[in-house]
C-alpha cells in the first residue's frame, strides 16, 4: 500500500482544510495517509472539528507557522525530515505556501519518490511589496524544479502559474478542483432560513446581503463597507448587511464604520438589530446562506473561494470581484462579476440585485445543479487518486 505524507500550513477554517481532510479519509484503504499540520493563528477559527467528524488525528508541528521565521522554519524542516524517515512515504503532498516550501525541500533532501504541491491560492499579487513578491516567485520556481507535479485548483490558476508568473511548466501542472460535501447547503433551507433570521432579528421582508471570510486586507472588506455607505440613501427596500468571520482587521473595520457613520453592531457583545452586523466566526455556513438573499465577495486575490461554491450550492445569487479562480466557478446563470477594486461597478450591481426581484430569482435557479457534481469531494478524491497512480507508475 503506497504511503502519503500530507502536509498543510495550518488547520484554519477554509477550503484547504476540508480538502486535506477528505483526501486523508477517503483515499484509504488504497493509500495510507499521515496528515501533518502547522499551527493556526490566534485570530483564526479552528477547523479541527472537520477532522474530528471524520475520525482523523493529525500530527502537529508547533514550529510551522504562517509567518517567515528562520529559526522556526529550520526546526520545521528538521522535524519533517524526521517524520519522513520514520513514515517512509512514497508520496509527499504539500498544501499552501509554507508547507509547500519546507515540506518539498525536506522531501527532496530525503529522496522521496513523488513530491506534489497544491496551490490553494498564491501570493504573487496584492499581498506584498514588488520586491518581496519577486523573491517569492523565484522561490516557487526553484521549488517547482524539486516537485514531481504541481496541482492548480482552477484553469485560471494554472494559466497564471504557467503563463503569467512562469512558476511551473505546463507539463508538470494538473488542474484538480476543490471538493466538498455540499448536500447540507441544499437541505432544509426553509428551517435554516427561519433559524438565522430569528437569531439576528431579521424581518421577513428584509433583504439580507452577506460576505463571509477572514477579516484580512486581501479580502478588501472596505469595498463592501463603502458600498453599504454609498448606497444607503439609494436603496428603497428594507435591507440588512452581514459580515461573517473575524480576523486581524476587525477593529480597523469597526473603526472605519465609526468614521463614515455606518450603523453597525458587533453581535457577540451587543446582540441588537443594526444596518450592518459583524457576527464573528460561524461554523454553520449552511444556515447563514439559507438566511441570506445575496452573497458577496470583494477580494483582491483568491484561489477558488469556498464561500462562493457554498453560496451557489444554496442557490443564492452571487456578486463578486473577478479574481483568481472566481470566473471558473461563477457563470452568468448564477452571479455577477466586477473587476477587482471596481467600487462603482460593485455598487451599481449590488443596487440592481437588491431592487430587481426577478434578477435575484433567476440567479437562484441553477447553482445547486452546477455545483453538486463538479465540486463534490468524491470527484476530488478520484482525480487525486488517478494523479497519484500516474505519478507512481512513471
Amino acid at each position: 500500500m503506497p504511503r502519503v505524507l500530507r502536509i498543510i500550513n495550518r488547520l484554519n477554517l477554509g477550503g484547504p482544510t476540508y480538502n486535506v481532510a477528505y483526501l486523508s479519509k477517503y483515499l484509504s484503504p488504497e493509500f495510507e495517509t499521515l496528515l501533518v499540520s502547522g499551527m493556526k493563528e490566534e485570530s483564526e477559527e479552528s477547523s479541527e472539528f472537520i477532522l474530528d467528524q471524520l475520525g482523523l488525528k493529525p500530527l502537529y508541528i508547533s514550529a510551522m507557522k504562517r509567518e517567515v521565521s528562520l529559526r522556526d522554519d529550520i526546526n520545521t524542516y528538521k522535524r519533517i525530515k524526521e517524520i519522513i524517515n520514520e513514515f517512509k512515504p512514497d508520496i509527499v503532498h504539500t498544501h499552501a505556501a509554507k508547507a509547500g516550501a519546507v515540506g518539498r525541500l525536506a522531501a527532496h533532501s530525503c529522496k522521496v519518490p513523488v513530491i506534489v504541491h497544491t496551490f490553494h491560492g498564491h501570493v504573487f499579487h496584492d499581498y506584498f511589496s514588488p520586491l518581496k513578491t519577486k523573491i517569492f516567485i523565484e522561490i516557487e520556481k526553484r521549488l517547482s524544479k524539486r516537485s514531481t507535479a504541481i496541482v492548480a485548483i482552477s484553469e485560471k490558476q494554472k494559466y497564471e502559474l504557467n503563463q503569467v508568473y512562469k512558476v511551473a511548466p505546463e507539463n508538470k501542472t494538473h488542474v484538480i478542483r476543490l471538493g466538498f460535501d455540499l448536500v447540507k447547503f441544499n437541505e432544509n433551507q426553509g428551517i435554516k432560513r427561519s433559524l438565522f433570521r430569528k437569531e439576528y432579528l431579521i424581518e421577513e421582508d428584509e433583504i439580507v446581503i452577506t460576505i463571509t471570510g477572514r477579516l484580512v486586507p486581501i479580502k478588501n472588506h472596505h469595498l463592501f463597507l463603502n458600498a453599504i455607505h454609498n448606497l444607503k440613501d439609494k436603496i428603497t427596500k428594507k435591507v440588512r448587511f452581514f459580515i461573517i468571520g473575524d480576523g486581524e482587521l476587525r477593529e480597523d473595520l469597526i473603526k472605519y464604520c465609526n468614521q463614515i457613520g455606518l450603523n453597525y453592531t458587533w453581535y457577540p457583545q451587543n446582540p441588537a438589530k443594526a444596518y450592518l452586523t459583524f457576527t464573528s466566526w460561524r461554523k454553520d455556513i449552511d444556515v447563514v446562506n439559507a438566511g441570506s438573499d445575496i452573497i458577496a465577495l470583494c477580494s483582491n486575490n483568491e484561489g477558488t473561494p469556498v464561500s462562493l461554491i457554498e453560496a451557489q450550492a444554496a442557490n443564492k445569487p452571487v456578486l463578486s470581484t473577478k479574481v483568481g479562480g472566481v470566473e471558473n466557478i461563477i457563470s452568468a446563470q448564477t452571479g455577477i462579476l466586477v473587476e477587482k477594486g471596481d467600487q462603482k461597478g460593485f455598487e451599481e450591481n449590488l443596487l440592481e440585485l437588491i431592487n430587481n426581484d426577478n434578477l435575484r430569482a433567476n440567479l437562484s435557479l441553477k447553482g445547486w445543479d452546477l455545483m453538486k457534481n463538479d465540486f463534490h469531494y468524491t470527484r476530488l478524491v478520484e482525480d487525486t487518486r488517478n494523479l497519484y497512480k500516474k505519478l507512481l507508475s512513471a
